[in-house]
């Protein structure tokens, strides 16, 4: 992730060449999106500042890098228009899903500016994220490969069904880890797990090494997503650079939650600050997250994130060694250890 890892010496003739192929991937996202109308380009200009750390389209470069065989006992590598094409897909399909998460949340703030619902409403900022996803289908036909339009799809639909289980269980205080687990899977896991994977395949990798990369992507997704929900339950704005609380304001339970409401010695007082947060209550989330913490809720859910992201790990050591393979292992140690 750009800006989050600290590469070693070793590792530095990689990231030269993953840098020089996210160059690329950018310019074929923007080359994609010039809108004929003037109203149209206006709202597809703040895209540009959704665009953070790039995880999908690094894990699928990095995946194809690291499952490329080996020429003569030496790793090489070039991107290619394939590629760059299905990097600029994933991150095209994530940057639709932020903009109507935000519209969801009712968010104010994105990587430190502010959003597009509250700079234009939500009628337009809908129809841009549906813009964008209709972009990135466009893109994806470029390719000319029903199998992998159809996993694009496939993934769109778990995403979408994801957030739609999650809206059905707001306010729901005995929803379960499973149903978590489920919901994140889907809204976070599928994407991250369809990049890495496509990434694999690219470089024409066996259908085991392909399930393994998007099991590993998945993994990696729910570690990441925990991680987001913890920020959101103890971060501030400032220091995330997005607008934080959303969770609890929308009777969202996250992990950490979830798991206090089963272990709290008076769980009707935490429902009851559940219920005061999702009115504006100033400091109930603040309440929430020192009881979370005194639980151990807090230290479950770092854990817990700690775990997938092992398993991840496990994946990528199936991998053959190589620097590739080094640095996408260092990646999956960074999507914890973060503060936005």
């Amino acid at each position: 992730m750009r800006g989050v890892l600290e590469i070693p010496s070793s590792l530095e003739p990689v990231q030269s060449v993953l840098m020089d192929a996210l160059a690329l991937v950018e310019t074929r996202f923007e080359g994609q999106l010039k809108g004929e109308l003037e109203p149209v380009q206006n709202l597809l200009s703040h895209v540009e500042r959704y665009r953070g750390k790039m995880l999908r389209p690094v894990l699928c470069m990095l995946s194809s890098m690291a499952c490329a065989p080996a020429r003569a006992g030496e790793w090489s590598w070039e991107s290619t228009d394939r590629h760059v094409v299905m990097a600029a897909v994933t991150e095209m399909v994530h940057m639709a899903t932020l903009v109507h998460d935000d519209v969801l949340d009712e968010a104010d703030h994105r990587r430190g500016g502010l959003t597009v619902n509250h700079l234009h409403g939500n009628e337009p900022a809908v129809m841009l994220g549906d813009y964008l996803i209709a972009a990135a289908f466009e893109l994806c036909a470029q390719l000319g490969e029903a199998e992998t339009a159809g996993r694009v799809g496939r993934m769109s639909m778990a995403m979408c069904a994801g957030e739609l289980l999650q809206l059905h269980h707001r306010g729901d205080f005995a929803m379960t880890e499973a149903t978590y687990f489920e919901i994140v899977e889907r809204k976070t896991g599928a994407l991250i797990g369809l990049a890495a994977s496509l990434g694999a395949s690219a470089s024409g990798a066996r259908e085991a090494v392909v399930e393994a990369m998007d099991r590993m992507g998945r993994d990696l997704g729910i570690a990441f997503q925990i991680q987001d929900d913890l920020l959101d339950l103890e971060g501030e704005l400032g220091t995330v650079g997005k607008s934080v609380g959303k969770d609890v304001e929308k009777s969202k339970l996250t992990l950490p939650l979830i798991h206090h409401l089963q272990h709290a010695q008076d769980r009707a007082a935490s429902i009851a600050l559940l219920e005061q947060a999702a009115t504006g209550h100033a400091g109930a989330r603040a309440a929430l997250a020192s009881r979370a913490g005194e639980s151990g809720s807090v230290d479950y859910a770092r854990q817990t994130a700690a775990e997938y992201v092992q398993r991840a790990r496990t994946n990528i050591a199936a991998l053959p060694e190589s620097p590739p393979r080094a640095m996408l292992d260092l990646l999956a140690q960074a999507v914890i250890d973060r503060a936005k």
